[in-house]
This record gives C-alpha cells, sequence and structure tokens, in this order.
C-alpha cells in the first residue's frame, strides 16, 4: 500500500523543483550568539558615515582663530576647550566608527602638538565626497585606491612647496611666527606674542634631545596672563611642613641637594607593633631605640653637607627642627615628577637609605630660593648645570581658564619642538589646502576612468580648511573660495583667508606659518582614517557584552540556548 501511494504521489511541478525544496528545508545556522547584531554592504557603510559626519559637526566650529569653544561637562568637571585632541576624548564617544576619530585625533597629538582639529575636519570631509560613489555602486576599494594616490601626490607637492630655514636669526623668527600662528586659535589668542617668545625661549634652552620632561608647567590661580613668567631651573610648589620650618634658611647659593625616597618621622609604637613589658625602665628603652634610629639617619644626612635636603615621604617635626638647628632646608612630600626634574637638572641620585651616603650622590645649583608667586610659596632652583631645565609659571583667574591656557601652551611647545627638528614651513590660513587642491585637480585631467572622479572629489574635500575658517569668522564662504581659487589659478601659491580684514591675503608675507611635518602628517592621518572607514563591509555588535552583568549574561544565554536543543531533541524522538 506504501508502494502504491508513492507511486500514485504526483510528479514535483516545476514551480517547486526538487532543490527549492530541498533548500527550504534545510535549517537556519546560527554562527552569533543569541542577541548579536550585524549588518553590512552599503547600508552600513554609509551609516558609518553618516556617524563620523555627526561628531566631525561637533568640532567643525571650533577650526580656526576665529574658532569657538566648547563647554563639556562630564564626572561632575567642566572643561572649556577648543582643542581637537581634548575634545574628543571627553565626547566619549561609543560608535564603534566614529571612534577612529579621536585615534587620529590623538595620534596628531602626539606626533606634531597642533592640527588636531584640522585633522579630524578632513577626514569627514573625505568621507562625505566619498559618500555619494558609494551610493552610487562605485566598490570601496576603488575609492580607498584613488584616495590614496591623491594622498601621494598631495605629500609629494608640500615637499615641493614647503620653504626651509636656516640661520640662528631666522630661525628663532620662523619659531616665534610659527608659535603664534599656533596660538592664535586658543584662548590665549590676545597674547599670542607674550606666549610664542616664551615658548620658543622655552624650547630652545633645552639639550640637544628636547626632552619634553625638562619643561614643567605650573599653575597659579590669580593675577592676570601677563604675570606668567618663565623660570630657567626647577620650580614646584612648597610642600607641607611641619613646626620648625619657619625657622631654615630659605636661600643658598651653589647648594648641594640631597634626594631622597625615605620617611623622616617619628612612628608611635601602638600602631605598628605590640610590645609586652614587665617594668617601666624597657618601655623607655624602647622609646629611646626610637628616638636614636632616626637621629642615626638625620646625623647620616649631615654629615654628607647638603644645604637642601627633598624627600618623596614625609619629613617629621623632629627631622624639621634638626634641619633648621644644622641651617638646612628640608621639604617632605615632594612629588615624583618634580623630584626627577631636580635629579636630572642638579645631578643628584636619588636616595632610598640613609646608610652610606656620600657627596657622590648629591646634585648642585647655582641658587635655590623660596619666594612667593601669587598666595602660594615655591621653591626654585636655577643655574642647573647637569641639564637644562625650565619651568613656566602659569598664572591667571578661573580654574578652566588656566586648564586651557596650559592645554594651548603644551601644543605650541610640542609643535615648535617639532619645527626645531624639521626646519621647513608652509603658509596657514588656507593657503596650502588651495594649492594641493589646484594642484590635484590639475592632476586628476591625465587620469583614465573613475580614479579621475575620485581624485576631484579629493581635491574638493581639501577645500574644507578655508572654508571652514573663513565661516568660523564670520565671512561669506563662498565668495572668499571662489577668491581663493582664482588667485591659485594665476599663480599666487600663498593666498589664504584673511580673518582679520574679511578678506583674502598672501598669508606667507602675513607671517601666518605652519610647520610643514604638521600639514604632512595631518593630511596621511586623515586619509588613513577615511580608508580604513571605507574598507569595512560589515559591523558586529553584541548589546550584551557592552552592559555591566556581561558574564553571568553570558551564561545565561549560553543555557537558553542548549535547552531548546535538548527541548527539540525530546519532541523529535516522541
Amino acid at each position: 500500500a506504501l508502494g502504491k501511494r508513492r507511486a500514485q504521489a504526483p510528479p514535483p511541478s516545476s514551480a517547486n523543483p526538487p532543490s527549492a525544496m530541498s533548500h527550504m528545508m534545510q535549517p537556519t545556522i546560527l554562527l552569533l550568539r543569541e542577541g548579536t547584531d550585524s549588518s553590512q554592504g552599503k547600508a552600513q557603510l554609509i551609516s558609518n558615515i553618516n556617524a563620523i559626519s555627526a561628531v566631525v559637526d561637533i568640532l567643525r566650529t571650533t577650526l580656526g582663530p576665529r574658532g569657538m569653544d566648547k563647554l563639556i561637562r562630564r564626572d561632575g568637571v567642566v572643561t572649556i576647550s577648543n582643542d581637537g585632541a581634548t575634545l574628543m576624548k571627553l565626547l566619549d564617544i561609543v560608535h564603534p566608527a566614529a571612534k577612529t576619530l579621536v585615534d587620529i585625533a590623538r595620534s596628531q597629538d602626539a606626533e606634531v602638538g597642533d592640527g588636531t582639529t584640522s585633522v579630524v575636519v578632513l577626514a569627514g570631509e573625505l568621507l562625505r565626497e566619498a559618500k555619494p560613489f558609494v551610493e552610487d555602486g562605485v566598490h570601496a576599494q576603488t575609492i580607498v585606491r584613488a584616495f590614496r594616490h591623491a594622498c601621494a601626490l598631495a605629500v609629494a607637492k608640500i615637499d615641493v612647496l614647503q620653504v626651509p630655514v636656516a640661520g640662528d636669526s631666522t630661525m628663532r623668527l620662523m619659531l616665534e611666527r610659527q608659535a603664534a600662528t599656533s596660538l592664535s586659535s586658543k584662548l590665549v589668542s590676545g597674547h599670542k606674542q607674550f606666549f610664542a617668545k616664551m615658548v620658543v625661549d622655552a624650547v630652545l634652552s633645552l639639550s640637544v634631545d628636547m626632552p619634553m620632561n625638562m619643561i614643567g608647567i605650573k599653575k597659579v590661580q590669580g593675577g592676570a596672563l601677563q604675570d606668567s613668567q618663565l623660570v630657567n631651573g626647577v620650580a614646584f610648589k612648597k610642600s607641607f611642613s611641619y613646626a620648625g620650618f619657619e625657622q631654615q634658611r630659605k636661600s643658598f647659593v651653589d647648594p648641594p641637594v640631597l634626594l631622597l625616597n625615605v620617611e623622616l618621622e617619628l612612628k608611635a609604637e601602638k600602631d605598628n607593633a605590640e610590645i609586652r613589658i614587665t617594668k617601666p625602665s624597657e618601655y623607655q628603652a624602647i622609646v629611646d631605640a626610637e628616638w636614636s634610629i632616626i637621629y642615626e639617619k638625620l646625623d647620616l644626612i649631615a654629615a654628607t653637607g647638603a644645604k637642601v635636603v627633598l624627600s618623596r615621604l614625609p619629613i617629621g617635626d623632629l627631622a624639621t627642627q634638626y634641619f633648621a638647628d644644622n641651617d638646612i632646608f628640608c621639604a617632605g612630600r615632594v612629588p615624583m615628577d618634580d623630584l626627577q626634574r631636580v635629579a636630572a637638572s642638579c645631578g643628584g641620585t636619588m636616595q632610598a637609605t640613609c646608610n652610606g651616603l656620600s657627596s657622590s650622590v648629591l646634585g648642585h645649583c647655582e641658587l635655590f630660593e623660596e619666594k612667593q608667586v601669587g598666595g602660594e610659596r615655591f621653591n626654585f632652583f636655577t643655574g642647573c648645570k647637569a641639564a637644562k631645565s625650565v619651568t613656566i609659571l602659569l598664572r591667571g583667574g578661573a580654574e578652566q581658564f588656566i586648564d586651557e591656557a596650559e592645554r594651548s601652551l603644551q601644543d605650541a611647545i610640542l609643535s615648535t619642538r617639532r619645527l626645531v627638528k624639521n626646519p621647513s614651513i608652509v603658509a596657514g590660513g588656507g593657503a596650502i589646502e588651495m594649492e594641493l587642491s589646484a594642484h590635484l585637480r590639475e592632476a586628476s585631467r591625465g587620469i583614465y576612468g573613475k580614479q579621475q572622479l575620485l581624485v576631484a572629489a579629493y581635491a574638493k574635500a581639501l577645500e574644507v580648511i578655508p572654508r571652514q575658517v573663513a565661516e568660523n569668522g564670520g565671512l561669506d564662504a563662498t565668495d572668499i573660495l571662489n577668491k581663493l581659487r582664482q588667485k591659485h589659478a594665476q599663480g599666487h601659491t600663498w593666498f589664504g583667508v584673511d580673518v582679520n580684514e574679511g578678506d583674502v591675503c598672501d598669508t606667507y608675507e602675513a607671517y601666518v606659518w605652519e610647520a610643514t611635518v604638521m600639514k604632512r602628517n595631518a593630511i596621511a592621518a586623515a586619509t588613513e582614517a577615511a580608508c580604513l572607514i571605507l574598507s569595512v563591509d560589515e559591523t558586529v555588535r553584541n548589546p550584551q557584552s557592552e552592559q555591566p552583568n556581561t558574564g553571568s549574561m553570558r551564561g545565561g544565554g549560553v543555557g537558553q540556548m542548549r535547552g531548546r536543543g535538548r527541548g527539540g531533541g525530546g519532541r523529535g524522538r516522541r
């Protein structure tokens, strides 16, 4: 009967061939954990570009000398800044593709110190120009190949256009003008000439290797920005002191300096050990032993001939009075970075014990003194011969203002230091970007196929820098760009945006100079970030792994999936 039924069964129709039916009966294969969200193809690429564009729009208005500042409140701390790297760190971006902007801003900040906003805006504009091609079906690797070719052409053109600088007098002038250009977009732009000279003095005072840890910046609230000063040596805030400190001398000429990592303070016996005694004389012997131990340490220190004693650990009231009686200045709880700068500058060696001290471990400086700066007392070590070190005492009103001034000076110091190592400049104000754009437009006409359109799109993206500088300055960006295109077509290489006069000008003659290495690194980093985003064809995201109780939820998910499998098997056996 079964055979007859099979024989009488109608043949499969052409609408449902055997291959289609077998495909419909195949079970779905799940490779990813339950709850995982994956998106791929053109839609997710466009979604990544839109997310990056949203982040870039936040930073766009901070570009240039008339850029606006951002106020960010995070964990109860208010930060006012227009520094690209600082804002990218504080925004706490969670989108996986947009996080690449944080990485390129940090790399630009670490490599050059300036141009962090430019690199983020340029990367966003490159992706914005690539978006229409992605929507029209152009393969992402075709866009990546064209962008990398255009980047190579732009970097090669920068190497041709750069202006090398030689000679000490010309070098200092170049450094001051480049530092002023770097500071012109910061909160301290009103005093950029004052701080530019200070920054150049600080960088040129360093040794050949120019270690950044030899430049210290100390913030002192109160006073005006013009009250800031540059100290040729090491200066740090006076640490906590005990009674007897007032009796110590506060100025020494050519003093030996001893650096310790030793605690010079009596400890109460009840806090450290349990001692059982049978008569009072034994307790007195223990107290006498404690006193003899610390006095032995103090005698060993005084025997070295040191006149200034600094320690990372506390120096108690007994030791403070002892040093005062022996005409020695002491300071405890000194921050480790300040101790390391004193050790490098004065030539001393930090000691972890008082045994075996000798004059060979002492440092020396020409003058030590303690002076009042604002409402604080500061210790000054000047005339250090072992290594050249400087300290900038930064004055100002509000705490947020001083913090932003410190970030501005750090960026200017880094870019100036980089310029000393690579002494060549280009004109700023969007001049170099307009010249590169004109060069790439001309070069694209000799390229065949889709690459021609993509290189021209890269050239158009470079115009975002002068356009945004003009917009942030309240100018008509369309009119400014038309004038700049005309000037560069006529061979005026260094014409850029003049936000002061609301027009265009030769920014090289106006001393708006920027380091060549900064522009080269910004264009390369922005191109690599754009190519990285374009090369991603699938985004996989598991929301459960981003929650706090990730481990327990993972366990529950595995158990549920196994339970379903066993249940299904049981129903099948029935």
